[in-house]
């Protein structure tokens, strides 16, 4: 059992550092008051070679595994968690469906390496309406038409949305079967009758793009249907798996940027003739947060290596997710307290981190079902 970082990793973990404070930070705050997406420093990031790390180098990846695109992942959500999930998204639930599928080899070069280039979003659109949690609730429809099917439906909280070039739309080709006949499908920006829909107004996240996607007799080829009928509930499931380790690696990023920010103010702040740390109360709380965000971290980086090793990652996935945004949701509240009234203010940034880790217990899995899933694990 090895606790160290490889020299590799380590280069990757400085890299996307130096990139977050360098060029994300400076804009982030205006970014979340505007609600606006910053697509030249996305592209840059595909550049650097970060979106595509945990997939193949013939795919356009960087053919290295899911810790090396955690711990960017990590760095980018200590500054700015709206990029921290575009990425994740990108990464983990468009390219982990193409992926996770029973996509071909010539359909993988085909749907992957524009996205994990960073030329273009990916997006995922399988909640809908009522299908949130239940997910085998979806009733948007593929129906074959010579060689081609034609969708019809609505999918919504769908991130990158406005931004996508491609779209892993899940649609049922056999609705009789639900869960059972799903299949999915690529979808490219632009095909007739695909639209965005409203782009919702968060709490958080507010630089993330995040919208409907319509389907009004979207015809799709045949070729881009990449899990076939009966496949696509379990693509989603193991694709989702995955997003959970993107997810959580943004929660431990809000969670660790918050507290780094903390850290310095009771450094530098003084109150009845000394530093705020020195007051015993405020130094305890923080060697308690410092203790519950080292805890979730070490259970993220064993996600990550059981998915890295081939073994089964669900039930360590559902942990780590579980773990790092509750602390960063946690870490983030307290965080605020010890600014005091500076806390509140967007300035010193505390307060968008915690707008921000709210979305991180609720999205790709909320809490609630990964106690659902840790607990049915106990009495198989």
């Amino acid at each position: 059992m090895n606790f160290e970082l490889n020299e590799q990793q380590q280069a990757i973990q400085m890299a996307a550092r130096k990139f977050a404070q360098e060029e994300l930070k400076p804009g982030v705050i205006e970014r979340d008051q505007t609600s606006t997406f910053p697509l030249e420093l996305y592209h840059k990031m595909g550049e650097m070679g970060l979106i595509g790390l945990p997939y193949p180098k013939e795919y356009g990846g960087q053919g290295l595994g899911y810790l090396e695109y955690a711990l960017a992942v990590e760095e980018i959500s200590k500054v700015d968690a709206s990029m921290g999930i575009s990425y994740s998204v990108t990464t983990s639930l468009y390219g982990g469906s193409v992926v996770n599928s029973d996509a071909t080899e010539e359909q993988k070069k085909k749907f992957l390496p524009e996205v994990l280039s960073g030329k273009v979003h990916g997006a995922f659109g399988l909640t809908e309406p009522n299908a949130g949690s239940d997910a085998a609730g979806c009733i948007t429809t593929a129906v074959k038409d010579g060689d081609e099917y034609v969708l019809n439906g609505m999918k919504i909280f769908n991130t990158n949305g406005p931004l996508a070039g491609y779209y892993a739309i899940y649609a049922l080709t056999e609705p009789e079967k639900k869960a059972k006949g799903l299949a999915c499908f690529i979808v490219k920006a632009g095909t007739p009758g695909l639209k965005v829909g409203k782009i919702e107004d968060k709490m958080g996240i507010r630089a993330a793009q995040v919208s409907e996607i319509i389907l009004e007799d979207v015809r799709v080829p045949e070729e881009n249907k990449i899990a076939m009928d009966g496949h696509g509930f379990k693509t989603a499931m193991k694709t989702l798996d995955a997003g959970r380790i993107g997810v959580a690696a943004q929660g431990l990023g809000i969670a660790e940027g918050a507290f780094e920010i903390a850290i310095e103010y009771l450094k530098e702040r003084e109150q009845f003739g000394k530093p705020l740390f020195k007051n015993q109360y405020l130094m305890f709380k923080m060697a308690e947060l410092q203790m519950e965000i080292e805890a979730a971290k070490y259970m993220l980086y064993k996600a990550c290596c059981d998915k890295d090793s081939g073994k089964d990652y669900s039930l360590s996935a559902a942990k780590a997710k579980y773990l790092c945004t509750d602390a960063a949701m946690h870490v983030t509240t307290e965080c605020v307290q010890m600014l005091g009234g500076n806390g509140y203010m967007k300035e010193y940034h505390v307060e968008r981190m915690m707008r921000d880790a709210k979305i991180t217990q609720i999205y790709e899995g909320t809490n609630e079902i990964q106690k659902l899933i840790v607990g049915g694990s106990l009495f198989r």
